[in-house]
């Protein structure tokens, strides 16, 4: 099979779920092109996928790092020339009636919520809590520890916990 049409086939099987990554991870519904880069990297070097990781865990990875590197470079612009004081761009994206229309009220609720947390915290609670990778899965993607995937994976229970005021699936 062609390289060309092996990450199509990726494409076909993992867009929808790696936009849904990066919309808990940027904050935002407009995130059409960093899913088209994931799999644009994926095609440029897919020569050096070596097939011992699952191709899923694989884009993963690259949509993570393009996720930090997006939001490496929103931190460098978030500061005004004109005022010299920050400017909340994750917060405005998500106030703009475009991507408040894609998301109802659970939801937004629920990205407001991560938003809250810590990087860290974000990417291990939407990887294994909302897209059901597995701990080794997610210390994959991460390229952490297993036994580090599950000690964030405890706390950040425990911190929305504490912001929500509620019930987690830690409890059960």
């Amino acid at each position: 099979m062609s390289n060309n049409r092996l990450v199509a086939d990726w494409f076909r099987l993992y867009s929808d779920p790696i936009y849904t990554f990066l919309v808990y991870r940027m904050g935002t519904t407009d995130v059409e092109d960093l899913v088209q880069e994931v799999f644009i990297r994926a095609l440029n070097s897919v020569e050096s996928f070596e097939g011992k990781a699952n191709p899923k865990t694989w884009l993963y990875s690259i949509a993570r790092n393009l996720a930090l590197d997006e939001l490496r470079k929103k931190k460098r612009n978030k500061w005004s020339i004109t005022s010299f004081s920050p400017i909340n761009h994750e917060a405005a994206s998500l106030e703009t009636p475009e991507s408040l229309y894609f998301l109802n009220e659970g939801s937004r609720e629920l990205l407001t919520t991560i938003q809250k947390l810590k990087s860290n915290y974000r990417d291990v609670v939407v990887l294994k809590g909302i897209n059901g990778f597995d701990v080794k899965e997610t210390a994959t993607i991460l390229g952490w520890t297993e036994n580090k995937v599950r000690i964030t994976y405890h706390r950040t229970c425990k911190k929305l916990q504490s912001i929500t005021g509620g019930y987690t699936n830690e409890e059960s």
